[in-house]
């Protein structure tokens, strides 16, 4: 789906910060940034993101922190009917 059609549906960029304990290293906290396209304040993606990790990555979670932006607004959004020809 086109990012404009997931943001007419509500849809909102969203960036997770994840931290994890490294495996090998278990006293070693590293993070990683997930980005994508969510629907606060439930954030669908992101669960099944962190359902993927907790079942796939030896790395066991220690926190997520979560930030999201309306990138578009219903009266930012306007529809033209015009054409323009370039030669």
């Amino acid at each position: 789906m086109a990012r404009i059609d997931l943001q007419l549906k509500n849809y909102r960029l969203t960036t997770a910060e994840i931290l994890y304990y490294l495996p090998d290293h278990p006293a070693i906290i590293q993070s990683f940034l997930w980005q994508e396209y969510d629907i606060a304040p439930k954030f669908p993606e992101l669960h099944k993101f962190l359902d993927f990790w907790t079942r796939e990555i030896e790395g066991k979670l220690h926190s997520v922190t979560v930030a999201h932006k309306n990138l578009i607004k219903p009266e930012e959004l306007t529809v033209r009917d015009l054409e323009f020809t370039l030669h």
